[in-house]
């Protein structure tokens, strides 16, 4: 019974760091290579979109066919930062993308509480 649960805990880590490797190949090193701030990104998103839900639909609905008039972002941004082209990639892949970003991003994860804060 512990070999198994050593073993699910090995395959779901393997999961995640796959996941995170096709996050940094297919979106992070082409944000980094173009210096797009992805917390900016992120944060407008969040601002706009609220839940992680609502933030994965509208990402992928942009991702699926970029437009400026479609975007999160304001026009002066398109002065400073390439059009995305519109990827050929296959849809499972890239909700696994917008939900590994969303992941990597998520402000929950910034938030710390001192411990006697009642």
């Amino acid at each position: 019974m512990g070999k198994i649960i050593v073993i699910l805990v090995l395959l779901l880590g393997v999961s995640m760091a796959e996941e995170e490797i096709d996050l940094a190949k297919n979106c992070l090193d082409c944000h980094a290579t173009q210096q797009i701030p992805n917390t900016l990104i992120n944060r407008r998103y969040l601002m706009k979109y609220s839940t992680r839900e609502r933030i994965a639909k509208a990402m992928l609905a942009y991702l699926n066919a970029p437009q400026k008039a479609h975007s999160i972002m304001p026009p002066q941004f398109f002065l400073k930062f390439p059009m995305k082209e519109s990827l050929d990639v296959d849809e499972k892949i890239l909700k696994k993308n917008i939900k590994a970003y969303i992941d990597r991003y998520d402000v929950k994860k910034a938030l710390v509480l001192e411990k006697n804060s009642h």
